[in-house]
């Protein structure tokens, strides 16, 4: 006998085996059986992490609910936060492991989609024109539920639709079976949210959808996914925004690594890793990047608002993540934790709920956002016996297209229009400029965390830099530069937002202090100069453009809904004469500067900014001239 096989025969007997978790992690060879009591918890923080020996310590299972620990919204459904104490770990060799679990087909009635597919095509046109339309963000992702009703015992249903996955599901990072008592989670997790060993922090931002049937998808189909505006866009907008989240939690940002091609049995995704050190409790890392991107949108606070106003129910635990905490050999935090999709919850009596959704950004079409929502829920439904079966994989190796020449060739050419900042290593210090080092700049965020990777630009050149919210930011006295930094919303609008960084720039402007103003900030900067600012026709999301910024041209990325309009290149201010870079055919102004003062529409901070440490270098050696004898910034760049 064998512990899953003591475990399958309690169920067999109609009895409760207790709290476990069965977990195949990618590329294992074998399943991690864990046992032990399982209690609830309040906050993240409070994830019990005891000092032992080396290994798991705590399974948490934490609910989309936690996001509000984070000061953002969401619909509080009131589902716990449960940890899993694991008393007891048994590896299980996969061939083992198969052959014990319950083969049986899975049965399953009253299936339908809380939401039907029109009233979803409805709820995206509504967020491509409210939201995105608005200048609320970059992309957002609305979710929906499949409900049914399991016949026969449902753990055992569970169980057997593991068995399913573990055969015929591939590039699942977490294949999984948790069971707490009060709820078991099936499913077969295509994403790392996050992890920490040794140290290393790693993220895995995911994006793209390409669905197929069969083993492997089709080549030449796949090669024109590959080279597709939409998918290839999607995928940049996730990689800035967890980036964002790796600069809050990696002392030096992210690095970022591939992409690569994940290939599953009904559809493929591409992605990208994020690596950077870190020194912070895994708890706190947990807090600070709840939740990710691929699964909320961008920017995220702003992200979670809108989720709130569009979705008229809680998410319970689709789209956060199981989260499995211990230490290694030397005694250092470890963590792993996917994110919560493609996964079923069901009850003790049989309910069955499968939650899947859809990122829309400015390219998306109702109809295609529908159809993306049944491929992703296709791999565990079809393990559920709610549609067809993929074929069976096996355990030995598939044919990967991910390692045909042409298909590697089309992912590299992705990183050939990027910033080479987060993408190569360099030694701490290499970028620094004499003049600038010791200086201190106070960062501004107006709701977007960009300011974190701007940060870390800012850093690399030298400067000493304290981020802090709009609604909180310390006196700027004592700072040499103050960067008034993006943010969500109208520019125009009469918001305490706009209010306060209208009031703070206009403070800056008086005092003559060296200010530099990102996205909103130079929306409203330039409101306060004199230029209209109104809505872009088309909105520029997650766009990188070639513009000329006073006489170089620049590869930048953009992701406005609104821009600053004038009709030539030098504008009369009350703060003296303005200087613009503008577009002559419709009047964009992409910067502006003028004495004391600058600001750039674009993200010089963003991974689709190539040019943008460059352009940071120039304003900055006109607003903080270096001392006499000591190098200007704008050649070091």
């Amino acid at each position: 006998m064998t512990p899953l096989t003591d475990l399958l025969t309690a169920l067999a007997e109609g009895v409760d085996p207790g709290p476990f978790a069965l977990i195949r992690r990618e590329g294992a060879e074998h399943l991690d059986l864990f046992t032990g009591p399982v209690g609830t918890v309040d906050r993240l923080a409070d994830i019990p992490l005891p000092a032992g020996p080396p290994g798991p310590a705590t399974l948490a299972l934490v609910p989309f609910r936690q996001v509000a620990e984070r000061g953002f919204a969401c619909r509080d459904d009131g589902v716990p936060l449960e940890c899993l104490r694991i008393d007891s770990r048994v590896r299980l060799p996969l061939a083992e492991a198969l052959a014990a679990l319950p083969e049986g087909p899975v049965r399953t009635t009253e299936a339908a989609f809380d939401i039907g597919d029109d009233e979803y095509a409805d709820i995206v046109s509504r967020v491509l024109a409210e939201e995105i339309g608005r200048g609320e963000g970059a992309n957002f992702v609305i979710h929906r539920t499949l409900h049914a009703r399991v016949q026969g015992a449902p753990l055992t249903a569970a169980l057997a639709a593991l068995r399913s996955l573990l055969l015929r599901e591939r590039g699942a990072y977490w294949t999984f079976v948790v069971h707490t008592g009060t709820r078991t989670l099936v499913g077969a997790s295509p994403e790392r949210h996050v992890s920490v060993e040794d140290g290393l922090v790693m993220m895995n931002p995911i994006s793209g959808t390409f669905r197929h049937t069969g083993v492997a998808a089709d080549r030449a189909a796949l090669l024109r996914f590959l080279a597709d505006t939409k998918e290839v866009e999607e995928l940049y907008m996730v990689l800035d925004e967890e980036l964002k989240m790796m600069a809050t939690v990696a002392e030096h940002g992210g690095q970022v690594v591939g992409p690569y091609l994940k290939e599953m049995s009904h559809l493929a995704h591409t992605e990208y890793l994020l690596a950077g050190r870190g020194s912070r409790d895994v708890r706190e890392v947990l807090r600070e990047t709840m939740f990710a991107p691929t699964v909320t949108g961008s920017p995220m606070e702003n992200a979670c608002r809108v989720i709130a106003r569009h979705e008229s129910t809680g998410r319970r635990y689709y789209a956060g993540v199981l989260a499995l905490l211990g230490q290694d050999d030397t005694g250092r935090q470890t963590l792993d934790a996917p994110i919560l999709i493609r996964t079923a919850e069901i009850t003790p009596d049989g309910a069955l709920r499968v939650p899947v959704g859809a990122t829309l950004v400015r390219h998306s079409t109702p109809a295609a956002e529908v159809a993306e929502t049944h491929a992703k829920a296709a791999g565990v439904l079809a393990a559920l016996g709610l549609g067809p079966q993929a074929p069976t994989t096996g355990t030995g190796p598939v044919r990967r297209l991910a390692d045909d020449p042409e298909v590697r060739a089309a992912l590299a050419a992705r990183n050939a229009p990027l910033s080479r900042f987060w993408l190569d290593q360099r030694p701490p210090g290499a970028l620094a400029v004499p003049g600038l080092t010791g200086r201190r700049a106070l960062i501004v965020d107006g709701e977007d965390t960009f300011t974190g990777m701007l940060a870390h630009q800012l850093g690399a050149l030298g400067l000493a830099v304290t981020v802090a919210p709009w609604h909180t930011a310390p006196p700027v006295a004592g700072y040499d530069l103050v960067v008034v930094g993006p943010g969500p919303g109208d520019p125009n609008g009469d918001t305490p937002k706009m209010r306060g960084l209208r009031g703070l720039l206009g403070t800056l402007l008086d005092d003559g202090r060296p200010t530099l103003a990102v996205c909103l900030g130079h929306q409203l900067l330039a409101g306060l100069l004199g230029l209209p600012v109104d809505r872009r026709a088309t909105p520029y999301q997650g766009l990188q453009r070639r513009v000329p910024v006073f006489g170089t041209l620049r590869r930048l990325g953009f992701y406005a809904t609104f821009t600053a309009r004038a009709a030539r290149g030098r504008q009369d201010s009350p703060y003296g004469p303005v200087e613009l870079a503008w577009d002559e055919t419709d009047g964009a102004v992409h910067a502006l500067r003028g004495r004391g003062f600058a600001g750039v529409q674009f993200h010089p901070e963003s991974v689709l900014s190539p040019d943008g440490l460059a352009v940071l270098a120039d304003l900055l050696a006109e607003l903080l001239p270096a001392p006499a004898g000591e190098l200007s910034p704008a050649g070091q760049a």
